[in-house]
């Protein structure tokens, strides 16, 4: 799996409106159990680190029989070389090819009754997989031994060479709107590895990759110390030190990567860039900078995209498609990147609406937000749903122990259990200047995606 991973709470469409221990959903009261907020509000962990740096940590669950394994590694696209991207994302498929002790990866964990997947970002690359408690030993073998040492060979490069260059294809090149992302980050960003994307800049890239590049790219980042382990099930703390020991306690350190990445300057103007393709209606994509994701304003920045564009009362939704009919559909959201990150709002216009109306409605819905701000009781909506998304969100295994070793990547992983309180205690007036903040009409860079035919 492979995609921009938002690291925010789950959103959902339908508008929920939390309490102790209920929820209204469209008017019907849906009474919890007394046990699910005790179960899921607050996460319990343990956190103990090994001599080569893996830090690992538990979460013990005792009603479930099966168990998630995460491992996070600090790497992602913008760790690459600006003249040989997509490695990280290759790295995603080449490691599910063989290690040296184990020529498949997915056989044995198929006999173990297990499931697993990864993904890849600017930020990290993240796998993880679900097995059930009896055969967690397995987890351990198969994840430790592909960090020990991938089984690199000619044949299993020129393979997963192919299947990237024809995902990069038929994902990005060949489907409609598909190099969206291509042509928006580089005109975002012109100094910041953000400005390519996770897939790479080109085809080329991967196509040229040696056996010495990838090969030094995993050396470098591929180790313990450069890693997270997550577990999260019914376990507990001393069976998962002994395993963790046993298994990944003789793997030695890698090199310290200390980044020194390029600090995007500030943008003083606007920009645009016009595309024609063969589309079936223009679409109009416009990026602001905003902040990174630990900084004061993002819980900010994040509600405001959901009171923009998210759900069918958002203020874009109500303005442009069912009032004004400018818009079939629109939206707005953020990358939620770890580095300063951009707000997008993207939308695909009506018949017959020529871009420059629909560019010039989004501007002034957006001043008038600017300008009013919103009323105390939308803003409560939207806190609801973003406190229900995070109830939710932590009912899978495999979330949880995902979320806790992104927010020990992030520097904090107690913020498992305080997000959704920073959430809740956002004001208005905090909404009101963050969006003043982004919205700065230099500060945009739009994208004009238009069919063949228009003019």
């Amino acid at each position: 799996m492979t995609g921009k991973y938002q690291m925010k709470r789950t959103t959902f469409l339908i508008e929920l409106s939390i309490r102790k221990n209920a929820t209204f959903v469209s008017g019907i009261l849906i009474k919890y159990p007394d046990h699910f907020h005790k179960n899921f509000s607050m996460i319990n962990f343990d956190k103990f680190t090994l001599s080569n740096g893996l830090r690992v940590i538990v979460h013990h669950d005792p009603t479930t029989p099966l168990v998630a394994m995460n491992i996070l590694y600090d790497v992602g696209a913008r760790d690459e070389d600006p003249d040989k991207t997509g490695f990280a994302h290759l790295f995603e498929h080449l490691m599910f090819g063989g290690s040296i002790n184990i020529p498949s990866y997915d056989e044995p964990l198929q006999k173990a009754g297990g499931e697993n997947n990864a993904f890849t970002n600017c930020d990290f690359t993240n796998y993880y997989l679900t097995l059930p408690k009896n055969n967690l030993e397995t987890a351990f073998w198969l994840e430790s031994d592909r960090m020990l040492d991938l089984a690199f060979s000619e044949k299993s490069l020129e393979v997963q060479r192919q299947v990237v260059i024809e995902e990069f294809n038929q994902s990005y090149l060949n489907q409609p709107y598909g190099d969206v992302w291509l042509l928006l980050k580089p005109l975002a960003y012109k100094v910041h590895p953000y400005q390519w994307n996770t897939i790479g800049k080109t085809t080329q890239h991967i196509a040229e990759a040696t056996m010495a590049d990838v090969k030094s790219f995993y050396s470098r980042y591929y180790n313990p110390n450069n890693a997270i382990l997550s577990l999260a099930g019914d376990i507990q703390s001393d069976e998962i030190r002994v395993l963790a020991e046993k298994w990944f306690g003789p793997i030695a350190s890698g090199p310290e990567n200390t980044r020194k990445l390029p600090a995007e300057p500030d943008q003083k103007e606007a920009r645009t860039l016009t595309v024609h393709r063969d589309v079936p209606t223009n679409a109009i994509y416009k990026a602001w900078h905003s902040c990174s994701r630990m900084d004061k304003n993002y819980i900010a920045s994040d509600l405001i995209s959901d009171i923009l564009g998210s759900g069918e009362s958002s203020v874009l939704k109500k303005e442009l498609v069912k009032k004004k009919r400018l818009f079939s559909e629109i939206d707005a959201y953020i990358t939620g990147d770890i580095d300063p990150g951009l707000f997008i709002i993207s939308g695909k216009l009506m018949p017959d609406v020529s871009i420059g109306e629909a560019d010039a409605a989004i501007q002034d819905a957006i001043d008038t937000f600017c300008h009013n701000g919103i009323k105390a009781t939308d803003l409560q909506k939207v806190k609801n749903r973003a406190a229900t998304g995070f109830e939710f969100s932590k009912i899978p295994l495999a979330n949880r122990a995902l979320d806790l070793a992104m927010y020990e990547h992030l520097g904090d992983i107690n913020l498992i259990n305080k997000i959704s309180t920073f959430y809740a205690n956002i004001s208005l007036s905090v909404i009101k200047q963050t969006a003043n903040e982004i919205f700065q009409s230099a500060n945009c860079s739009t994208l004009y995606y238009l069919t063949k035919s228009a003019k």
